[in-house]
């Protein structure tokens, strides 16, 4: 199944355009078709074929070809996304899709990338290099089950205004590399499931993370179950109130230093629980700390 994108206008002013009346129309698949203005959006089958007619300045595309599980390949050529504000799980569960070309797309505007991609489990590659991300707020769960993808390059995305990027990659199984090179962490709070359940992924540098203001790692790391090492010298802990679960089941993690880890603000022992739980190869001998209650979690989740 593939999509064609249509945007009509119309001449005449309160004229009423029906589905019946659209369905009429001869559609070219591969041009842009005459222009209407509709007041709402309307997606339409015909020949195995969806046309999804929007007005100029629409702002939000949340949701809109959210579980359309039959499309496979979607043709974005005539897009016009310029005043576009919102593409939250915009292809959420789309998931017989392999290629989006995103080259024609802007994205300046947008403020919200959330679950775009969510469960998008056929995409084996995406690339990103053209998205302008300078105004986008949250990518919460934005590649979530993306179990297909194997590399994700995001070393052009300008995240100076990013909050939030909890689940961002989880359960991507496949992940084996990402990018991060330019990602600007100041403003970020939840890192929560920020690479949980990524399978595949042996190695990540995130030497360049500011994590000042973060207030949550509850399972950042949890079953990332090929790394042996994660360099963590440049974490501020200062301000987490919960690391739960953040190492935990990391099988293969036979060092760790978290000498830097102050935990202050984590008030109570359940915020800290299964911090390594299941890290049968972590050695307490292996491990730098400084806090206190780190080492009482350890002693714990390590049964030492």
């Amino acid at each position: 199944m593939n999509i064609i994108f249509a945007k009509i206008i119309l001449e005449e002013e309160g004229r009423t355009i029906s589905k019946k009346d659209l369905i009429n129309e001869k559609f070219d698949c591969d041009i842009l078709v005459n222009e209407i203005k509709l007041s709402n959006n309307i997606k339409l089958n015909r020949d195995n074929q969806i046309i999804y007619i929007f007005k100029e300045k629409y702002s939000d595309l949340s949701d809109m070809f959210v579980n359309c599980s039959l499309l496979t390949s979607i043709k974005l050529s005539y897009f016009n996304t310029d005043n576009i504000t919102n593409m939250k799980s915009m292809f959420r569960e789309c998931t017989s899709l392999i290629s989006i070309n995103f080259s024609s797309f802007n994205t300046s505007n947008v403020s919200d990338m959330s679950h775009m991609f969510s469960c998008c489990s056929s995409l084996k590659s995406i690339d990103l290099s053209s998205f302008n991300t300078s105004n986008v707020t949250s990518m919460f769960q934005m590649f979530y089950q993306c179990i297909g993808l194997t590399s994700i390059d995001l070393s052009n995305f300008n995240t100076d205004n990013l909050t939030n990027v909890g689940g961002m990659f989880r359960n991507c199984y496949g992940l084996e590399s990402i990018n991060l090179s330019s990602f600007n962490t100041s403003k970020i709070f939840d890192m929560n499931d920020l690479f949980r359940d990524c399978w595949s992924l042996a190695s990540i540098d995130l030497s360049n993370f500011n994590t000042n203001n973060v207030k949550s790692m509850i399972f950042m790391f949890d079953s990332c179950i090929k790394i042996t090492s994660i360099n963590l010298s440049n974490f501020n802990t200062n301000n987490v109130e919960n690391m739960s679960f953040m190492f935990n089941n990391c099988r293969e993690l036979i060092s760790l230093d978290i000498s830097n880890f102050n935990c202050d603000n984590i008030k109570t022992a359940d915020k800290m629980k299964n911090m390594f739980s299941y890290s049968n190869k972590l050695k307490i001998e292996n491990i730098k700390y400084k806090d206190f209650k780190i080492r009482g979690q350890m002693i714990i989740d390590l049964k030492i």
